[in-house]
């Protein structure tokens, strides 16, 4: 497959980060980690841009050969969005960060059932999240995160595509959530922070 996509990553970082999980930052971390060594894996991905504002976190991610866009101090997640999609060219997807069962084929596959709509979305396992947001150009993307954004992304006309992609819809908020991610596969970093507490 062509490389054609370039992939806006948000990853917060910090000892805030997935604070309902009720877990070290390094679980955090390493769910991150995991979730971009799988997307800078995927076949179709030819640019990770990751949106941080932890140094530390944006460090390693260059290491790993993806390029960093410095978050916002205002905006949310929505407006670290708007920062990657600002450097970004061509066809450009979105996907949230705390993905840790994600496989390399599971975006691959995604992306290319994208491919075929202006502008489409992901839900998550639940079916009231978005896990990937997708358009052909980087200006065609609306993002809608937060409460209910697969209402809000199928309002703005975003096409919804329930994928049975369970590594790729399986975000993690809750300890319920990680459950179920453990059950599909976690990557090493995410196995490796869990044996540690």
């Amino acid at each position: 497959m062509p490389r054609t996509w370039t992939v806006i990553l948000p990853l917060k970082g910090g000892p805030h980060a997935k604070s309902r999980l009720h877990a070290p930052t390094g679980l955090a971390r390493a769910i991150a980690l995991d979730c971009l060594t799988s997307v800078l894996a995927a076949s179709t991905v030819a640019r990770v841009l990751v949106v941080t504002p932890d140094a530390g976190l944006g460090a390693e991610a260059v290491s790993l050969s993806a390029q960093v866009v410095e978050e916002p101090a205002h905006g949310g997640l929505n407006g670290a969005v708007a920062a990657g999609a600002a450097v970004a060219q061509g066809a450009t997807a979105v996907l949230l960060g705390d993905l840790p069962a994600l496989r390399p084929g599971d975006l691959d596959a995604a992306l290319a059932a994208c491919a075929a709509h202006p502008l489409a979305f992901v839900p998550d396992a639940d079916g009231e999240g978005t896990v990937l947001l997708a358009g052909r150009r980087p200006d065609a993307l609306v993002p809608r995160f937060g409460a209910d954004s697969a209402a809000a992304h199928r309002a703005v006309g975003a096409v919804e595509l329930a994928l049975d992609l369970p590594g790729l819809r399986r975000d993690v908020d809750t300890p319920a959530d990680l459950d179920a991610a453990a059950r599909l596969g976690l990557g090493p970093r995410t196995r490796e922070a869990l044996a540690g507490q």
